[in-house]
């Protein structure tokens, strides 16, 4: 075990190396100047130069790459251009909305999930089967900022029930909460409806129907724990993906997390923020996999850890 969580560490640092790599160099291909977007538009040539040698701009590219690294390495992300805040500070001052949103959502799509594709199996190739199939799919094909749009309307300025958006309390979570969810919970639907289909088809699951247990508390009893796996690999990037923002939904709802900071920081152009934004959401990334690993371990001992990829 220990053998492959160093070899998994060991992939996760290359990963987060290439995407340090790219983000960096990209920062060069986008036409936009720093020392503008600090100083203004009409800022005399002078000033601007003034700025680019502050900044170090002035220096090779591959200079620049390994003092940014070397920030990096000790948790300095860099300077906002616009906010002018330090990045690491931005993000972990919107990470705790960012991560109420992302934990709810995720609970309320597991819950809707589970008990939707429950349903379907329980009742395969039944017309409950047939329509839960039909509303799973409508939910997966609904677009995230559509749906979150006609929530905010339906609930915010027809009934008068929910915050139009921000963070102010318990009540401003739902809207948000459920445009993450609906989708999310389809899908999952779908995923344990097919994996409890191929599980109640294996011979353990026959011995028990034939030793009298009903299919519904054989499904229950035996069937779940196997048909959960594939939900972990889902749900647990899925978490590390709404954990680094999402930036459709927190933009719809002005949730001040770290998908809006990241909309904000693409919008201004803000380089230092957009790479730090991107290498933290990589990072969640890495640290999900890992995770995710040692979750199949526990859930099914028959999976070894150095047979998964």
């Amino acid at each position: 075990m220990l053998a492959h969580i160093v070899r998994r560490l060991a992939f996760g640092i290359v990963v987060l190396l290439g995407t340090s790599i790219i983000t960096f160099v990209i920062a060069f291909v986008v036409p936009a100047d720093p020392a503008v977007t600090i100083a203004g538009a009409k800022a005399d040539p002078q000033t601007l130069a003034m700025i680019r040698t502050q900044l170090g701009l002035d220096q090779p590219i591959y200079i620049q790459y390994g003092r940014y690294l070397d920030r990096a390495l000790h948790g300095d992300l860099g300077r906002s251009y616009i906010m002018r805040e330090s990045v690491t500070h931005l993000i972990a001052e919107r990470l705790g909305a960012t991560a109420i949103l992302a934990v709810c959502a995720m609970v309320v799509s597991l819950v809707i999930g589970a008990a939707m594709g429950m349903a379907a199996a329980a009742y395969r190739d039944r017309a409950v089967d047939h329509g839960l199939l039909v509303v799973s799919l409508a939910l997966i094909s609904m677009p995230v900022f559509w749906l979150g749009t006609m929530l905010l309307i339906f609930g915010g300025l027809y009934l008068h029930s929910f915050p139009l958006g921000g963070f102010s309390g318990a009540r401003s979570l739902i809207l948000p909460t459920l445009t993450l969810a609906l989708g999310a919970g389809g899908y999952y639907s779908r995923i344990l409806h097919t994996s409890l289909g191929e599980v109640m088809g294996q011979d353990y699951i026959r011995t028990a129907l034939g030793k009298g247990l009903s299919r519904r508390r054989a499904m229950l009893k035996h069937g779940m724990a196997n048909a959960l796996l594939p939900l972990v690999t889902l749900a647990g990037l899925d978490l590390a993906g709404l954990l680094s923002g999402v930036v459709l939904t927190e933009t719809v709802f002005n949730w001040p997390g770290i998908g809006r900071l990241a909309f904000e920081a693409i919008f201004n152009l803000d380089i230092p923020l957009i790479m730090g934004t991107v290498l933290f959401s990589a990072f969640l990334i890495v640290a999900a996999n890992l995770l995710v690993d040692l979750l199949y371990a526990w859930l099914d001992p028959r999976i070894s850890l150095g047979e998964r990829v």
